[in-house]
């Protein structure tokens, strides 16, 4: 297998698993800041120019963070990152894409890439405010819904708890934010994993 990712990037999650899963996999760094996502070499992986994308080792890519993580815990059972009840499933599912979905882009892109939503230079200022609201009130749902103990869900830890990860860390790590009693438990949890620090390790973050 082979991850095109960009450290501190949402692939981070990716990694996590992978990391997680204990098999062996390649690292393939994408320069979001130099636009390589965007030459053809890396559309020609991943048309849709972003990361991360999974080559699964047999002629196939994978993209869309809930898709690779589903398909990474569904095809590594062994690794326990996915719930083996249908309910507990489709929570782990319910939360990626809630996570991917809301939290990311209108938590978190504003803050990071405010021209994408604000064409006036003198307006993304608010944009950048804008999602840091967001980010509070979508972390503030998770916190009063929250389900698991340590972890995001009841059945354990799963694939779900990766993709909480990356946003806990941006929101700690490169907002400033305060995260609520759950997601700083469970952000200080997730330090303290052998496979997180590798990956932070490799992507040349701090633990």
């Amino acid at each position: 297998m082979k991850l095109h990712y960009s450290p501190g990037a949402c692939s981070l999650g990716i990694h996590v698993i992978l990391e997680e899963i204990g098999k062996p996999y390649e690292l393939a760094p994408v320069a979001l800041k130099d636009g390589a996502q965007h030459k053809p070499e890396y559309m020609a992986i991943n048309p849709k120019s972003k990361v991360p994308a999974l080559d699964r080792g047999d002629g196939k890519v994978l993209t869309e963070f809930p898709v690779i993580a589903y398909w990474l815990g569904k095809s590594n059972p062994e690794a326990g990152l996915l719930p083996s009840d249908f309910e507990g499933e489709i929570r782990a599912l319910e939360m990626l894409d809630y996570i991917c979905g809301t939290v990311h882009p209108h938590g978190f892109t504003r803050q990071f890439r405010p021209a994408n939503f604000s064409f006036r230079e003198e307006d993304h200022p608010k944009s950048v405010e804008l999602g840091k609201q967001n980010a509070a009130k979508y972390f503030d749902v998770i916190d009063r819904t929250w389900r698991g103990g340590t972890w995001l869900l009841p059945s354990g830890y799963s694939v779900a708890d990766a993709a909480l990860f990356f946003v806990e860390y941006w929101a700690v790590r490169r907002s400033g934010m305060t995260l609520p009693a759950h997601l700083d438990a469970h952000l200080k949890a997730m330090l303290a994993r052998p496979a997180v620090q590798r990956a932070l390790t490799q992507e040349g973050l701090a633990l």
